[in-house]
């Protein structure tokens, strides 16, 4: 069964101002007329890259994962390898670049498994998830604003770290579960 609404959108925008913008997002203050026709408010963040996530997959059933302290969060995230695209740049680029990045491995085969938007309600975030394979190793080269540790774990491990929440960040969650409904595990 698939859900298809095809409809005008029922907000109406009145004014809209830039009140904070830098390199990564820019964020707008709206007034704006709500679906029932009532005056209200709405902050909206727009990213300007895509976002990038990448569950590499070695011979041996393997996955990797990326530590980093989330300064947002004030707290320590174990992630797949993700980072941003250029919105010109095609997204499986930017995944190629992350996945070298933070992990320094290189795959020969691709397989683009979702597209998603990551926090809708306030957000533009467009997101694009990817599984690597056939894996070789070469050097990693993170940013200057990345302290990486790098995991190479089960990937069936990682699917169980997202079921005890040990792994939240959302592109991770949708990726390594998209890979385990469509691996069976």
């Amino acid at each position: 069964m698939s859900l298809s609404f095809e409809t005008e959108n029922p907000w109406k925008t009145l004014t809209s101002s830039v009140v904070y913008d830098n390199k990564w997002i820019q964020v707008r203050h709206e007034e704006v007329l709500n679906p029932s026709g009532g005056p209200g408010i709405y902050g909206v963040v727009h990213y300007k890259n895509k976002a990038i996530g990448v569950i590499p997959i070695d011979d041996e059933g393997f996955t990797y994962l990326v530590g980093q302290y989330r300064y947002p969060l004030e707290e320590y995230s174990w992630e797949i390898p993700e980072g941003g695209g250029p919105m010109d740049e095609d997204p499986i680029e930017g995944a190629k670049r992350e996945l070298l990045e933070e992990t320094g491995l290189i795959a020969a085969q691709w397989t683009k498994i979702a597209r998603v938007h990551l926090s809708n309600s306030v957000g533009d975030e467009e997101g694009f998830l990817y599984i690597a394979e056939q894996l070789t190793q070469a050097q990693q080269q993170p940013e200057d604003t990345e302290q990486l540790h790098v995991a190479r774990i089960p990937l069936k491990e990682a699917i169980e770290m997202v079921m005890r929440s040990e792994i939240t960040d959302s592109l991770s969650v949708m990726g390594l579960l998209k890979v385990a409904r469509l691996r069976g595990i």
